[in-house]
């Protein structure tokens, strides 16, 4: 910890020269009172009314009666900032005291007036943000057509958002999606919501309550210029309320139902509750508390798409029977312990001749592998001191323990994950500085392949029930049966007394394995018949973290912004996924004495930035140019300049463009593992993880020895010795010769307009973008023979035996380039009255390489996503609606764990909404896909269908 304690000693002497002018400015100022009343325009007195005194944190709101008393050492004049959702924000200036100041607030029902800060690290208009960015004020949020506010992020613009459980969803912009999504950062008032070792962003796990949620802003595309690691596809940044300006006590109760056809589970019952109380004393001193809970049925995978269909050479297209639910070697989405490495070649008489046929075990559906029942319960608390009008030092912390199903190489049952974050922050006119520690602790969770494979290697090894099924198979064969049936006998004979799904048997054995950590696997039991290998998901880590960022006053010719962060991971290891390094290599999943697995593994990254805008051409073209200096202490350091400009034209027409390069430095995950399951090792890219082992420079990819094996088991049927088949097709074998591990890296170009038209009552908002991933990340399984280099006579005959082979699945660079673009149109427009039309259409492409690639990097984006809303938030007196049709074209879905096409899926969900004004409170009634389309959004994905809820909002109660 010597490091961070460096660290803070620098940052503490680094910014002390700039609070003392702050502090002693502050404490020279005398105390000034500034009283008055806000109302709208019919003279009726608004309550919660935000009046903050400009560039301070000074400030306070006003009372049920609508009066408001300021106390301020800010020396005179300054601009009161009056705001209030629902209304016009006003600035009013004070040049004189004595005054009790009457202030009207008009109606907003005018568009692009929004204030966005994600963009740029600092407030600016939505209209002028050099990039593109979407916001969710707190107005739109609670008349959102969807569930909740996390939600209803699927239907904005640019955003793909993948459902892989029902507590568990996770956004994505501009392609290269995955579940786990390593590119795309979410905040939480400016922590980073990536658990670390899991490898997932945790955004609505631990975030916001429905209560506490202000705003939601996305960036889509690269932000790697000012925000660094993990934002080369977008950011999500929510923001909660300020208890100063939110004060009281709020609850909120939503009870919903899906599963309405009955088709997966019975109908399940969904509830969340949320309780949210403020209190500020004299404008100095506040704080809140939040609590929510949210139980439910889980949506369920269960897709049985054949990624290994009879036409492959992997399974038996030789035998056109063998197709479909027929096919022997299938290996379905939704099945675990189905795949290659539980796939044998089986060698029998067949009409006069020896055949071999390619089959797979028979493994276990995902449904009857995971809980069906899912809980979030989360808990944050802040308090928040002003220690002047220019300072304010806020502490938090925040709780969450979540069950799901969420999906990285495989399919993980969470269970009893808790994740904790404690939060301090320096906030002032100029300065930000902040500090938070993330603790993650994946509880009872467990993966569903080791747990399907070691299911059935506890019923029966490999080789064993292999054996089975040939004698089975021959004897079928021998007495007559068809092709397709003796498959069928012989299946049930070699799975007689396997445990099945419902049984006690089942049951125990499925508790014995999810609660061992040991997927290295001897045998298929213990001496005393016990499963061997486990499949729990024990993870424990620790993030530190470390930002400011300082906009320097001094300068007066252009707005400037410096910052830098300081970040740390550490791992303990559990003599699975992560492992001490440092270890000889047959120790590092060997517990010691203490059952220790080693000393912890760090990983360490820091960087700076600095920005300068100037305005130009009486103020109508905006320059910004920012760069930012990132170092992994892995690599070597990588720069990361970002230049945009923005050009207005008569107040309304506003044009952008913008160039940015970033870099992604590989997770965690992706760095170190060293993980074990069912028989391949997935490991990190790192060089220091290969060594001793070799399966960069010494192994052979997995396509070619698919292509060797086809090609070696045709000879074999024709006559030929096994060995001289296999030293016959040897230059199949490609060696894989894998690159040490590099960060990725993205250039983007982007352009854009939006506009305010016919008197602020239409939005056009346009982009489009180019990016270019250089080094792109991901998996490649190869083989490495252990009886000799790669090359070798012994080298090739090890690939006829899969115990002569060691499997690794390694996370390393794509040797081509991969481009990408698209673009997205927006429309909002109050065509009558309060009646609202938005919509947007959003475009997506990958370019062709001509040449494939050590893996498939999995774009995994739809070419063409839609989404049309009609809305109406005062259709009567307190009665307002929201209809919004969703549809989403088909793509291709590649992942190491699953392949194939996923259908266009049309989508509509609506809500009627009631307030209540003089009980402060407002009923929801909606539903998400009300007509109950079932939809999948990803290969090995749940199947969507309906859920109907009503809620119930009591806001703003013991002020």
């Amino acid at each position: 910890m010597e490091i961070l304690v460096q660290y803070k000693r620098a940052l503490y002497y680094g910014l002390l020269p700039l609070l003392l002018p702050i502090l002693a400015h502050a404490q020279s100022a005398s105390l000034i009172e500034v009283s008055g009343k806000v109302t709208d325009q019919q003279q009726a007195p608004l309550a919660d009314v935000s009046i903050q005194v400009k560039g301070t944190v000074s400030g306070t709101i006003t009372g049920k009666n609508g009066d408001f008393t300021l106390r301020t050492r800010t020396k005179l004049p300054f601009t009161l900032l009056i705001s209030s959702v629902g209304f016009q924000p006003q600035e009013l200036e004070v040049t004189s005291l004595g005054a009790h100041l009457q202030i009207a607030l008009a109606t907003q029902t005018v568009l692009g007036h929004e204030v966005v800060i994600t963009a740029s690290r600092v407030p600016e208009s939505i209209l002028r943000s050099p990039v593109a960015v979407e916001k969710l004020d707190i107005r739109a949020i609670r008349e959102v057509a969807a569930p909740g506010f996390y939600d209803a992020l699927e239907n904005v613009k640019g955003v793909q958002m993948l459902t892989s459980s029902l507590t568990f969803k996770v956004p994505n912009t501009r392609g290269f999606n995955v579940p786990n999504n390593f590119r795309f950062l979410q905040l939480v008032d400016g922590v980073d919501m990536q658990a670390a070792t899991l490898g997932v962003p945790l955004g609505n796990a631990i975030g916001p309550t429905e209560l506490d949620i202000e705003a939601v802003e996305i960036t889509p595309g690269a932000a790697s210029a000012l925000y660094g690691m993990n934002a080369i596809n977008g950011i999500a940044n929510l923001q909660t309320k300020n208890p100063f300006k939110y004060q009281g006590l709020s609850i909120y109760q939503k009870t919903g139902i899906n599963h309405v056809d009955g088709k997966d589970r019975d109908p399940g019952l969904l509830t969340e509750t949320a309780i949210r109380y403020a209190k500020a004393f004299n404008n100095k001193f506040a704080f809140k508390v939040n609590f929510s809970a949210l139980k439910g049925t889980d949506w369920v995978a269960n897709g049985l798409t054949d990624q290994n269909p009879q036409s492959k050479a992997t399974a038996n297209p030789g035998f056109p029977e063998l197709s479909g639910d027929n096919n022997p070697a299938r290996d379905q989405w939704s099945r675990y312990g189905d795949d290659r490495q539980a796939r044998q070649a089986i060698s029998v008489q067949y009409r006069g001749k020896t055949e071999t046929f390619n089959v797979a075990r028979t493994g276990y559906l995902e449904k009857d592998l995971i809980y069906p029942d899912v809980r979030n319960i989360k808990a944050d608390a802040s308090v928040f001191y002003k220690l002047n009008d220019h300072l304010e030092l806020s502490y938090g912390y925040r709780y969450g323990i979540m069950d799901g199903v969420f999906q990285r190489g495989n399919r993980i049952q969470l269970k009893d994950v808790t994740v904790q974050n404690h939060k301090l922050e320096l906030r002032g006119d100029h300065l930000l500085v902040r500090g938070y520690i993330l603790k993650e602790n994946t509880g009872k969770s467990y993966n569903l392949n080791p747990l399907a494979y070691n299911l059935d290697l506890s019923h029966a090894s490999n080789a064993e029930w292999g054996a089975r099924f040939k004698d089975a198979l021959q004897k079928q064969l021998d007495n007559n049966a068809d092709l397709v049936t003796a498959m069928q006998q012989a299946r049930a004979a070699a799975d007689q007394g396997r445990a099945e799904p419902g049984t006690p048997q089942f049951e125990a054995l499925k508790n014995t394995i999810v609660n061992s950590n040991k997927w290295d696997i001897v045998s298929a039991t213990t001496p005393d018949g016990a499963p061997n290998g486990g499949a729990a998901v024990w993870q424990y880590s620790t993030t530190y973290h470390l930002e400011f960022q300082y906009s320097l006053p001094q300068v007066k010719w252009a707005d400037v912004l410096v910052g830098g962060d300081f970040r740390r991971y550490a791992v303990t290891p559990d003599g699975n996924t992560f492992v001490d390094l440092s270890r000889p290599l047959d120790e590092r999943t060997v517990p010691d004495k203490n059952g220790s697995f080693g000393s912890k593994q760090y990983y360490t990254k820091y960087g700076a930035f600095g920005q300068v805008t100037k305005l130009f051409l009486d103020d109508k073209l905006r320059i910004s140019a920012s760069a930012r200096v990132d170092r992994n202490t892995e690599f070597s350091a990588r720069f990361n300049p970002r230049v945009a400009a923005v050009y207005s034209l008569a107040d309304k027409h506003h044009f952008r463009a913008s160039f940015q390069n970033g870099y992604r430095f590989p997770a965690l995950f992706e760095a170190l593992s060293f993980l074990n399951n069912a028989s391949v090792r997935r490991v990190g890219g790192l060089a220091r993880v290969n060594e001793g082992i070799g399966y960069l420079e010494n192994s052979y990819t997995l396509a070619s020895y698919d292509a060797f094996t086809a090609a070696v088991n045709a000879d074999v049927n024709n006559g030929m010795n096994q060995a001289d088949a296999a030293l016959k097709n040897r230059e199949l074998l490609q060696v894989a010769n894998l690159p040490v591990m590099e960060p990725e890296s993205i250039r983007s170009f982007e352009i854009g307009y939006k506009s305010v038209l016919l008197n602020n009552k239409l939005v056009v908002d346009f982009d489009a973008y180019h990016n270019s991933y250089k080094g792109f990340l991901g998996q490649v399984e190869v083989a490495v023979p252990t009886s000799g280099p790669v090359g070798s006579d012994a080298a090739v005959l090890d690939m006829l035996t899969r115990s002569k082979q060691d499997r690794y699945r390694v996370f390393t660079n794509a040797k081509n380039v991969y481009n990408s673009y698209g673009s997205s149109l927006g429309l909002t427009w109050i065509f009558y009255k309060k009646f609202t039309l938005s919509g947007n259409a959003n475009y997506n492409k990958l370019s062709d390489n001509p040449a494939p690639d050590l893996f498939a990097t999995g774009f995994n984006t739809p070419a063409w996503v839609a989404n049309l809303s009609f809305s109406n938030r005062e259709l009567f007196k307190n009665v307002g609606f929201n209809v919004v049709w969703r549809w989403q074209d088909k793509l291709y879905w590649e992942s190491t764990l699953a392949n194939g096409w996923v259908p266009a899926y049309t989508t509509i969900d609506a809500q009627v909404n009631v307030r209540f004004p003089k009980l402060r409170s407002t009923v929801k009634v909606g539903g998400s896909n009300i007509f109950n389309r079932r939809y999948v959004q990803f290969a090995a994905g749940p199947t969507i269908g309906a859920l109907y809820y009503a809620a119930i909002t009591v806001d703003g109660l013991l002020k």
